[in-house]
């Protein structure tokens, strides 16, 4: 409750909180796992005091910010895609995208919390949430996507609550910024939806190697092998193994052929679907299936960096009982997004030069 009319002169109040104070607070918002362990954390390092809901206004309001200051440029890496080099000094950037589930607020439930709030007259809530009805289902497929280079040392990433249009205009805006024209390889990991194929398509049509994630592939065959011998059976991990080894060093053509071969033999209507359905999967995927050039050229054949991303993103969204607005889930993946490509010192100075 001190005053600081410096703070306001310069342009960095914020109620009561300065630049220093809001940065704190952020961190121990992110950091504490719940908004109740985040004032401890503030307490225990900083020694400010403050209440779980001014907390929480904090954080959201910033991570607001932040989200604004990614999305129009005023933030950014200071890296471009000829920075990205492998070990031989080839210029090389990556792009992921992928889909995750963030638990959300029904309709239903914020009325039954508007009603609470209104029983106990308590103060309104930022815009963005008076504003916001509810979901029709408890849980939302946010969209993430990342830049990465070889040695995942560089990396930007960022995620929506909007749909593929929303993350393949943010993806189009990114790789103009790092000027991903200027790497001699342009490759696209990813799983086999649909969603990203088209966004990849329409919006990065210079990502000329687009590969299918190896480990989704994997978990199709073992689909397929299962129902066709299966559980934990040493037919099912023979069969598992050797369509591995076909996809890995004969490509699509391999795969398919012993999937085929496979098939010929089988009565069962249910076996026999199973492996035409995994066969579909296969030839639908085929031109992000050719491993044996991928893995010589020295291409990740797997997406992790992407599921780092939906992880770490979404980290302090998930928990048991967390629930929320979807303006404040972007807000706090913004956050989270932020920290995750390294831009966390680069904001805050900005927001420096802003008061000055």
């Amino acid at each position: 409750g001190t005053e600081r009319p410096l703070d306001s002169w310069l342009g960095i109040d914020d109620a009561s909180v300065s630049r220093g104070a809001r940065q704190l607070c952020t961190l121990a918002a992110m950091a504490g796992g719940s908004f109740a362990k985040g004032t401890e954390v503030l307490w225990r390092l900083g020694q400010l005091r403050v209440s779980d809901e001014q907390l929480r206004t904090l954080a959201e309001a910033e991570g607001r910010r932040v989200k604004d200051d990614l999305e129009e440029g005023r933030v950014g890496p200071d890296w471009t895609a000829a920075d990205c080099r492998t070990p031989e000094g080839v210029s090389r950037i990556t792009v992921g995208a992928d889909g995750v589930m963030v638990p959300v607020i029904t309709a239903a439930e914020k009325a039954k919390r508007r009603a609470k709030r209104r029983r106990r007259k308590a103060r309104r809530r930022p815009l963005a949430q008076r504003l916001f009805k509810g979901s029709e289902h408890p849980w939302k497929e946010f969209k993430i996507a990342g830049f990465y280079d070889p040695p995942k040392e560089r990396v930007w990433a960022f995620g929506t609550a909007g749909g593929p249009n929303v993350i393949g205009r943010r993806m189009r805006r990114a790789a103009g910024r790092l000027r991903i024209g200027e790497a001699s390889e342009r490759v696209a990991v990813t799983d086999g939806a649909e969603w990203i194929r088209g966004q990849l398509q329409t919006r990065l049509p210079m990502v000329e190697v687009r590969i299918l994630d190896y480990f989704h592939l994997m978990e199709h065959i073992g689909e397929a092998a299962v129902i066709g011998f299966g559980a934990g059976r040493p037919e099912t991990m023979a069969w598992i193994e050797a369509a591995s080894k076909a996809a890995l060093e004969e490509g699509v053509a391999g795969l398919l052929v012993k999937i085929r071969e496979t098939v010929r033999p089988v009565r069962s209507s249910a076996k026999r679907e199973a492996f035409k359905k995994l066969e579909q999967y296969v030839a639908n995927h085929a031109e992000m299936l050719d491993y044996p050039r991928y893995r010589a050229a020295g291409f990740d054949i797997g997406s992790g960096p992407t599921e780092s991303l939906c992880r770490t993103l979404t980290a302090r969204l998930k928990g048991g009982g967390k629930r929320w607005n979807t303006p404040n889930a972007e807000a706090l993946m913004a956050l989270a997004a932020l920290k995750h490509s390294r831009l966390w010192q680069n904001y805050w100075a900005t927001q420096l030069r802003k008061a000055g």
